[in-house]
């Protein structure tokens, strides 16, 4: 799953995970940094971009998760990446036990930091 969520680096057009009430102008987003590991019985996938569509995380984490299970290849999210159709993603992950961590804004907006969300997080290091 790791390997695959390196495919997502950089600017790209995420129409094929986007949902379909996304109001965002333009589908275009800039991934800065995919990680998935394991911690315990846990997957932890953590993603840090300019900004997200409407389920694009939920969205590609059903993607990652269909890769984990084995039903498609490492290879094949580049594919999704690049098709930008919705229709051929699968569902959308669930919201339950995916969580915000942190939002991060440019200092300029003077906008305090508060303690990350679910401790786990905090005190995990992913295994290399």
């Amino acid at each position: 799953m790791n390997q695959a969520a390196q495919q997502l680096l950089g600017e790209n057009d995420f129409s094929s995970f986007r949902a379909a009430g996304c109001q965002s102008n333009s589908p275009n987003r800039n991934v800065h940094s995919v990680r998935v590991w394991r911690q315990a019985g846990l997957v932890v996938f953590e993603i840090t971009a300019n900004a997200f569509l409407h389920h694009m995380v939920r969205n590609i984490a059903g993607s990652l998760l269909c890769i984990g299970r084995g039903e498609k290849s490492v290879e094949w999210l580049a594919g999704l990446l690049a098709c930008r159709d919705r229709t051929q993603a699968p569902a959308t992950a669930a919201a339950n036990g995916l969580y915000l961590v942190k939002v991060s804004y440019p200092e300029c907006f003077n906008i305090p930091e508060f303690d990350l969300g679910p401790q786990f997080v905090s005190t995990v290091s992913p295994a290399e």
